[in-house]
């Protein structure tokens, strides 16, 4: 089984947000992946859709479906993390008023999104932006 999405997520874009992850998990129940491994990544994706919006200028999510594991990478432009150990902290958030009164920017996305994969990779330089890579197992 190969299997490979790409999305595009644009900054502030709050009417489709949440629409690349509910393809995502549409396309893993077609390809009969286990209902506990769509909902790790429904939710990692989620939470990285949601940061994309949010944080970023702009980005993409890469899903690569293999025989044995999903690869869900969430590469945005800028800003970048200042400081990715604070940002990996559950309840601290960068988001704005208006974004908290959307009721998004609790601080909870990096660490469910680290929480729900086998493994997580973070990368991130100011101005240039962020990579995170996340694996879980079939």
């Amino acid at each position: 089984m190969s299997y490979e999405l790409v999305f595009d997520v644009k900054r502030g874009d709050f009417d489709t947000a949440g629409e690349a992850s509910r393809k995502i998990k549409r396309t893993l129940q077609q390809l009969g992946i286990s209902n506990k491994v769509i909902r790790k990544v429904s939710i990692a994706g989620y939470e990285g859709e949601m940061n994309l919006a949010i944080h970023s200028f702009g980005g993409k999510i890469l899903l690569e479906v293999g025989e044995a594991e999903l690869v869900l990478t969430i590469e945005d432009t800028g800003p970048g993390i200042a400081n990715v150990d604070l940002a990996m902290t559950a309840g601290w958030s960068t988001a704005d008023d208006e974004v908290r009164s959307m009721g998004f920017g609790a601080g909870m996305g990096l660490p469910n999104m680290k929480n729900n994969a086998d493994t997580f990779q973070i990368s991130s330089k100011i101005g240039e932006g962020t990579k995170i890579v996340m694996k879980f197992l079939v």
